[in-house]
């Protein structure tokens, strides 16, 4: 009788550690991180949240924090073609971003590299008014993209910092 309840315990612990592993999430590497692709909603949504830093870098006069997120933004947009070279069907991304947002894209570019704000103020309001153009060509005008008017990033300083 002893001999069977040990053999049940080592049993039990057995079943219990199988049941814990197969509970455990899976990790994704190599490979299975290749398929991974966003969907234009993260792509856009992840845009959206660098265009407000950029913007509360700029009003900060962060200039290098506003180009780092300048670049972040551009990545985003690159990702956008990338992943989604037509969008629902009829809105070819490269084309209307090229149409939309070069322009402003280039303004802004200049206007922190010349560390200029009142330049950066009106290029990131043309960029905003872009991006809404863009938007209402693609058929997604429901999302109507403004100038922030508070940083919900309060775990981030935004003022350059001097060394």
């Amino acid at each position: 009788m002893k001999s069977i309840v040990i053999a049940l315990f080592f049993l039990f612990i057995g079943f219990s550690f199988e049941t814990d592993a197969a509970e455990t999430p899976p990790t994704l590497t190599g490979k299975q991180t290749e398929n991974y692709v966003p969907g234009m909603g993260e792509i856009m949504g992840s845009t959206q949240m660098r265009h407000s830093k950029l913007w509360f870098a700029g009003k900060s006069k962060n200039w290098t924090l506003a180009s780092y997120e300048l670049d972040e933004i551009k990545e985003g947009l690159d990702d956008a073609v990338k992943y989604y070279p037509v969008f629902k069907h009829d809105a070819p991304i490269a084309a209307l971003l090229d149409k939309f947002t070069m322009q402003p894209l280039n303004e802004l570019e200049k206007a922190i590299d010349r560390k200029d704000s009142s330049k950066f103020r009106i290029a990131f309001d043309r960029l905003t008014k872009a991006c809404n153009g863009c938007h209402e060509a693609a058929r997604q005008g429901f999302i109507v993209i403004k100038r922030p008017s508070y940083s919900p990033f309060s775990n981030q300083e935004f003022a350059a910092h001097k060394k």
